[in-house]
């Protein structure tokens, strides 16, 4: 199986930005963990603060790949564009966040992207992935 992690904007700063949210680790270092954990997966990972690198990424493996994760960051309540990208592709989408988007500001309370994921995972932190992936193994 090959899945690959599309990570949004601010979330190259993980370990670095606001940990009382995003807590401490880097995504890099928990990604190895997410590789030796699920070895039975290929996982590639992206990472992106660009709105059009991440559709021209979405654009790329959509086609190839058997899963997306994406955690779109900010543009998860405002990217009409991101939503479509994920529409425009055969390749099954589960929308990811660390932190609970409905225990935050009221503008995050709305997910562009939601309805055309095939399941939403939020809330439990870096832990969010790993339940993503773990989604895809049973």
């Amino acid at each position: 199986m090959k899945v690959i992690i599309i990570n949004g904007p601010n979330l190259n700063l993980l370990g670095k930005r606001e940990p009382s949210i995003y807590g401490n680790e880097s995504f890099e270092a928990y990604l190895s963990m997410l590789r030796s954990e699920f070895s039975d997966i290929s996982i590639d990972y992206y990472q992106s603060n660009v709105e059009g690198e991440i559709i021209d990424k979405i654009h790329e493996v959509g086609f190839s790949f058997d899963y997306i994760l994406i955690n779109a960051g900010g543009y998860t309540h405002t990217s009409v564009a991101i939503s479509d990208a994920i529409a425009s592709v055969k390749t099954p989408c589960i929308e990811i966040h660390i932190s609970q988007p409905f225990a935050r500001e009221d503008y995050r309370h709305t997910s562009l992207i939601a309805g055309k994921c095939m399941g939403s995972i939020s809330g439990f932190g870096l832990d969010s992935y790993r339940l993503g992936l773990a989604s895809l193994s049973s």
